[in-house]
């Protein structure tokens, strides 16, 4: 490894600064891993004379790209599983439950740090079965353009298919194009992916009957927690549910969540914030 401890000092206050991501001491192989191939293609021989080049321009286009770089893109077809269960089996039937009159518009879902989108997707073919059509509306969003770009086409390689996909759910939602696999047109309609990074006010689109929030709050200080659930709470419906992975909590950090039981696991339920 031929990262020094100033380039890492720097790429990892830029990237705690634009988008809140801790990269602590001992990601420095995370660093050298995504930045290198950056490197060569500016034609440099290491990450520490491209980051020095960095930051004699720096350049807001690859500012960005090296941001974008660092961010975690880590994703599966239901993912964990349990959470769309609890989506479909407990959320939306409690929901539904509590809601006077016909369905109306439609159930809104945000789906924030998307990655390529096999989430929203994976959301959105659960909901096929259970709601009418145009029955809900689901707002994807990540900070990443560059897997935004690839979540909009749909399109994903037989390896990124392997991962959790139900074979029912393939033959049902997918077409064949080449060697790929495509979403059908149909599905993605019900959703829109949009570049939000979550340090932002909210994106449109709410408010929200359920958030997904998931593995993100595990990379930030606990300042930065209590920011993002205050403003992911400001945009869900009162009763709305957010759902965190299995690592996360709400506990100790935002007091405006109840914390509930779903199927085998737990989600948080929105209730108003106790006076200070």
């Amino acid at each position: 490894m031929t990262l020094t401890a100033d380039t890492f000092t720097y790429v990892a206050d830029l990237v705690r600064t634009r988008s809140a991501i801790q990269l602590d001491t001992g990601k420095e192989y995370l660093v050298e891993s995504r930045l290198l191939p950056m490197a060569r293609a500016a034609g440099v021989p290491d990450v520490d004379t491209f980051v020095r080049a960095l930051r004699a321009t720096a350049a807001p286009k690859q500012i960005e790209a090296v941001v974008e770089a660092l961010t975690t893109n880590e994703t599966s077809w239901f993912r964990d599983a349990q959470p769309f269960r609890a989506l479909t089996e407990h959320i939306v039937p409690a929901i539904l439950g509590s809601s006077s009159g016909a369905f109306a518009p439609s159930l809104r879902i945000w789906s924030a740090a998307c990655s390529s989108g096999q989430e929203p997707y994976s959301i959105a073919m659960s909901l096929e079965d259970l709601l009418p059509p145009n029955g809900w509306r689901i707002t994807a969003t990540d900070l990443n353009e560059q897997m935004l770009t690839r979540a909009r086409a749909g399109r994903y390689n037989q390896l990124e298919m392997n991962r959790g996909l139900p074979v029912t759910m393939l033959v049902k939602h997918f077409s064949r194009a080449g060697t790929d696999w495509e979403v059908n047109p149909q599905l993605r309609r019900t959703i829109s992916f949009v570049r939000h990074n979550l340090l932002d006010p909210p994106p449109t689109g709410g408010p929200f009957d359920v958030v997904f929030l998931r593995n993100v709050l595990i990379y930030f200080d606990l300042a930065t927690k209590r920011d993002v659930l205050q403003r992911v709470h400001g945009v869900l419906k009162p009763g709305g549910y957010l759902i965190l992975g299995a690592a996360e909590t709400t506990i100790g950090i935002d007091d405006g969540w109840e914390r509930v039981p779903v199927g085998a696991g737990s989600a948080y339920r929105r209730t108003a914030r106790r006076a200070a």
